[in-house]
């Protein structure tokens, strides 16, 4: 049975290349307290890290010649994963909560979708507010923007216009934004 290909990997995608895994023939070598060592022979750096019991890693492929660190490959790796879970803690995640009306929506229902709305912008998430028309509503749109343009004043001290009221076939919409204190 032929393998039509290579069935071991020389490198994932992410990986850094390290040890045998580097194939050329001289590399400029940083030894693992920070100090040059030149450049080497990639067997002469390759011995070096195994004296010391450590990894010969690539650490920037594109120079010339290609620079190599001696390092303890899985301690800088786990570093490395430590890096990006701090850097995901300190993400935040923007969502976008929709509230839908209709022209002939009363007084309390209004007020009802009003307070989620602040709520929404308040625990800081953006607002699409949405007025839907079906049958005949869609000859009054004057009303959805009526009810577009008190929403804006009803929220004006805590959110932001981010898009105008827009018309698309039986959908006005419009999208808020909290302001930033």
């Amino acid at each position: 049975m032929a393998f039509r290909g290579n069935y071991r990997r020389d490198q994932d995608k992410d990986e850094v290349r390290r040890n045998d895994r580097i194939r050329i023939p001289k590399v400029r070598v940083v030894d693992d307290d920070g100090e040059q060592l030149g450049v080497l022979a990639t067997r002469d750096a390759l011995e070096r890290a195994r004296e010391k019991g450590l990894d010969l890693v690539e650490v920037a492929p594109n120079a010339d010649p290609p620079v190599c660190k001696i390092m303890d490959y899985g301690k800088f790796k786990y570093q490395q994963q430590k890096k990006l879970q701090e850097a995901k803690k300190k993400q935040t995640v923007i969502k976008i909560k929709e509230v839908k009306f209709r022209p002939k929506t009363d007084e309390h229902d209004y007020q009802t979708k009003l307070k989620k709305i602040v709520k929404f912008l308040d625990a800081g998430d953006r607002c699409k507010v949405t007025i839907f028309f079906r049958g005949r509503e869609i000859v009054h749109k004057d009303r959805g923007l009526m009810m577009l343009d008190r929403v804006v004043e009803d929220t004006q001290d805590i959110a932001k216009v981010e898009s105008k009221p827009m018309s698309e076939g039986r959908t006005m919409t419009m999208m808020l934004a909290p302001v930033k204190k």
